[in-house]
């Protein structure tokens, strides 16, 4: 999990149903632009809103689309931990390398409920789990040191993605890590920095709309060449940023349907951002 992954969105058609189409151009033009592993199904994916039977033809089709290309990431997860076991256990990981699964949200658990939600859940999954740390959407901080436990635990849990934007939090994490345990930004526009503090990468969102200078960028923060890698982050600070002025993924979809690769269709209770943030938008992509 070094490098760039996205976090895909799943393209809808105007009637709201899934355009298939639109995700394997998608997942085609990630690839070509070289980003290093795909994530399925995650927040950005509007997994939410999507039905059971709907989300099984998403990951069977990303999995036959990318047909081996890069690594896959399921996103599974959930904030009923029996829910989430069930899920485990009906899921057909025969394509996947890991899973991302995010710290229950909602309930508000203790760090102890955290910490005993994950060790369920490595008890049955067969691949690696990257623990999701996203305090904006579940109401709690999954702590560094409820990180480090799991870390220190169990091998299953291969890495975490951190979008906390604690930078002190994010230093504890990597001073104290095992040493084959990686620490994955949540935050496109944070993402160059921490790689100096010693992130592996990231998974993105705004990757997927340039993945060829998004990844690029990332790369050359890995090498250390940073004075390369700031250029490019500059030139995409503004749209990293403003995608999410209207939360995600309302932002990124209406930059790739302006790029001709979906339609910039979300599923309530999201709605299409506003003219005056497509306007924004419209202006910093021209330089980009």
């Amino acid at each position: 999990m070094r490098g760039t992954g996205v976090a895909l969105i799943t393209p809808f058609k105007k009637d709201l149903s899934i355009d298939f189409d639109a995700l394997g151009r998608i997942i085609d033009h990630c690839i070509t632009g070289g980003i290093e592993y795909l994530v399925a199904l995650g927040t950005t994916g509007e997994s939410v809103t999507l039905t059971k039977e709907e989300k099984k033809d998403v990951y069977a089709f990303i999995a036959k689309h990318t047909n081996g290309r890069v690594p896959l990431v399921a996103g599974l997860g959930g904030n009923s931990t029996s829910e989430v076991l069930e899920t485990i256990q009906h899921f057909d990981f025969t394509p996947f390398d890991a899973i991302l699964s995010v710290s229950p949200y909602y309930n508000k658990p203790t760090q102890e409920g955290i910490f005993q939600h994950y060790m369920k859940v490595q008890e049955i999954c067969p691949i690696p789990i990257i623990l999701y740390n996203v305090p904006g959407r579940t109401g709690s901080n999954m702590t560094a040191s409820t990180t480090l436990r799991l870390a220190n635990a169990s091998e299953k849990f291969a890495a975490v993605k951190e979008a906390s934007g604690n930078p002190e939090q994010f230093m504890d994490l990597l001073n104290e890590k095992p040493a084959d345990f990686d620490i994955i930004s949540g935050d496109d526009n944070l993402t160059l920095p921490f790689i100096a503090m010693g992130m592996s990468g990231v998974i993105s969102v705004i990757g997927q709309a340039y993945p060829q200078k998004f990844s690029t960028m990332v790369r050359l923060g890995l090498d250390g060449k940073f004075e390369e890698a700031r250029q490019i982050h500059y030139q995409l600070y503004q749209l990293m940023k403003g995608i999410f002025i209207e939360g995600n993924p309302g932002g990124v979809k209406y930059v790739m349907s302006k790029m001709g690769l979906c339609e910039n269709v979300v599923r309530l209770p999201l709605a299409p951002i506003s003219s005056a943030s497509e306007a924004l938008l419209d202006e910093w992509m021209k330089g980009v």
